[in-house]
């Protein structure tokens, strides 16, 4: 007598059950050997780290008083301390790592770190596609407000949405940082001071001074929003064909500014840059004549020319320095050449 068609069935998932269980238990040991593996790396990276920076501190003292063929030997293991120091940035990249402080405010102590090239990627992909998209709608949203829309209540909606956008940012691109991109220094800082910036705009309260710098307002960000679309569309062309040379790290992102990996191919943009620049600084003059008005008692008109004039010099002067050094370079390379 032939079995019932649900009990071949039962049986068929039964089996598949038992070979569930010892596929999991496997991964469950696999995991406990990489979670160990793991910390093995991570007190491994830090011994060499103590350790080098004791053999760099003998050596500078070595330096002092030593001759011309010790000197070059002292000079090439610096050079190998540094390299060895940027191969432990990128194995630390697939590692556990305590969060920083920012990233530990925002989100407790979760582990972030992407294990695999695949989530990484992935995770920057969606990091460059969320800026591209939110780009354009603050753009059409700055248009709508100022030709079609003088209302408090859409002003505030795009205020609150630009809060929103460079808060999220500042959490993507810790993540990312946790993760091997290379992200550091003004570039960092500039999207914690914008979202600063859009948070004193959201409270500023509607009043004569508001509406004189209403207009001027949209119209920049009307403006910084083609200038980052250009920028994000000429940068990710850039960055491909870099990747692709092998001059650039996989996790590398699209920035509001300029470096030096642009130098070739994407100069045409300074330009604009500068122009963006200094129309934040006209914007803080406008916000301190404005704080000087006798009409004015909003305490966000001082502080949002304050923070306007921050969000200049940070910019101009990070772009001037990336200039100038790449000048620089260029002329020292021309001469060697001769």
């Amino acid at each position: 007598m032939s079995k019932p068609k649900f009990q071949t069935e039962w049986e068929e998932i039964d089996e598949e059950y038992q070979q569930l269980q010892e596929t999991h238990k496997i991964y469950r040991q696999k995991l406990e050997e990489l979670t160990n593996l793991q910390a093995t790396c991570s007190s491994s990276i830090s011994k060499q780290r103590k350790c080098l920076k004791d053999l760099r501190y003998s050596l500078t003292k070595c330096a002092q008083s030593c001759d011309e063929k010790e000197l070059e030997l002292i000079t090439d293991i610096k050079t190998q301390i540094k390299d060895k120091e940027n191969v432990f940035f990128d194995m630390e990249a697939y590692l556990p790592k305590r969060n920083g402080l920012y990233l530990n405010l925002v989100l407790g102590n979760v582990n972030v770190t992407l294990l695999s090239n695949q989530a990484k990627f992935a995770y920057k992909d969606e990091y460059e596609k969320f800026k591209l998209y939110m780009t354009i709608i603050l753009m059409f949203g700055a248009i709508t407000c100022l030709f079609f829309l003088n209302c408090r209540v859409t002003d505030e909606i795009f205020n609150f949405l630009l809060v929103w956008y460079y808060c999220t940012l500042t959490i993507r691109e810790s993540i990312l940082m946790s993760n091997g991109s290379r992200i550091k220094g003004w570039w960092v800082s500039h999207h914690y001071v914008s979202t600063f910036l859009s948070g004193v705009m959201l409270t500023w309260p509607e009043g004569p001074m508001y509406q004189m710098f209403r207009s001027q307002f949209l119209a920049f960000s009307i403006y910084q929003s083609f200038v980052q679309f250009l920028q994000y569309y000429y940068q990710s062309g850039c960055l491909y064909r870099l990747r692709a040379l092998g001059e650039r790290n996989q996790l590398d992102l699209t920035v509001e500014g300029f470096q030096s990996w642009m130098w070739r191919g994407l100069t045409f943009l300074l330009p604009f840059l500068f122009f963006g620049h200094f129309w934040q600084l006209y914007n803080s003059v406008t916000l301190f004549r404005l704080a000087g008005h006798e009409d004015c008692k909003e305490w966000q008109v001082f502080m949002l020319a304050l923070t306007f004039l921050i969000l200049f010099l940070g910019n101009f002067l990070t772009t001037l320095k990336v200039v100038h050094q790449k000048v620089q370079k260029n002329q020292d390379t021309v001469q060697k050449n001769d």
